[in-house]
């Protein structure tokens, strides 16, 4: 963390929201990583058959990669919005005024006495979680289900 917060002084964002967003868009990487790990899995004969039926570079990656993706697709989805919407750490880093702050660093400064704020926070940070867990969750199901090699 020292170091980011050496570099995000150096280019001036220390207290800018948009030195979060740089943050969190330069995370991007570890995503693909990931489904790159996933693609590998995926069997070389089911493309190869999808050649010998006639199907173009498209049609396989429209009707054969994408579904099988979906899992991977969610995930990555679901933790590229994760981490930032809940993270607390470097929003409490690098926003110094109470105007900037994340509503995840706000919470931490509440009184114990506030608890009905810190529980109404804490559910504003919590719903659209699970909303976008809820609405993408099938995908990852019929991914999992939409293809497989006979063996």
């Amino acid at each position: 963390m020292t170091a980011v917060y050496l570099l995000m002084t150096q280019f001036k964002f220390v207290n800018n929201l948009w030195g979060l967003v740089v943050i969190y868009s330069c995370t991007a990487p570890l995503g693909y990583l990931v489904q790159k790990g996933f693609f590998d899995t995926i069997s070389q004969s089911i493309y190869e058959a999808a050649k010998m039926d006639g199907a173009t570079n498209f049609r396989i990656f429209r009707t054969i990669t994408l579904p099988l993706a979906k899992p991977i697709i969610v995930y990555t989805a679901l933790t590229s919005f994760t981490w930032p919407w809940s993270d607390f750490v470097l929003p409490r880093l690098l926003l110094i005024d109470k105007d900037n702050w994340t509503v995840a660093v706000g919470l931490i400064q509440l009184g114990q006495n506030e608890f009905a704020r810190f529980a109404a926070g804490s559910v504003f940070i919590a719903v659209p979680i699970i909303v976008l867990y809820i609405v993408l969750i099938k995908n990852m199901v019929t991914g999992l289900t939409s293809g497989a090699v006979k063996g």
